[in-house]
């Protein structure tokens, strides 16, 4: 069964960082591309930041879209299976659901949420002013 879950988030004020992790189960993680999804309340789901396969980050490539480049960082972990997200200087407008994912069909890194089939929960960021 494939599964991932997020984790991780919380309640900060604004400046502050998190790091969430996503645990991933059934499937070897470093074989496919991942990437972090957002989505704040009435809002379309959009994407973060992806890696893809690689048994490290070396042998992987990564992208971010414009409002978290600089700010939040992707990573993984080959022996935990999991894949986490730097986040620093946290805004209010960071304030979602964070869910992590995997398209089992591709392996480059891919900030299109269509192409992703396998979902998490979600953990909740929110950051006060």
């Amino acid at each position: 069964q494939v599964q991932l879950v997020e984790s991780g988030g919380g309640l900060v004020q604004a400046g502050v960082s998190l790091r969430l992790s996503c645990t991933a189960s059934g499937f070897f993680l470093n074989g496919y591309n991942i990437g972090w999804f957002r989505q704040a309340p009435g809002k379309e789901r959009e994407p973060i930041s992806c890696v893809s396969r690689g048994a490290s980050m070396g042998d992987s490539t990564t992208d971010y879209v414009n409002s978290v480049k600089g700010r939040f960082t992707i990573s993984k972990d080959r022996d935990k299976n999991t894949v986490y997200l730097q986040m620093d200087t946290l805004k209010p407008e960071d304030t979602a659901v964070y869910y992590c994912a995997t398209d089992l069909l591709y392996q480059r890194c891919e900030l299109r949420v269509p192409v992703y089939h396998y979902w998490g929960p979600g953990t909740q960021v929110t950051v006060s002013s």
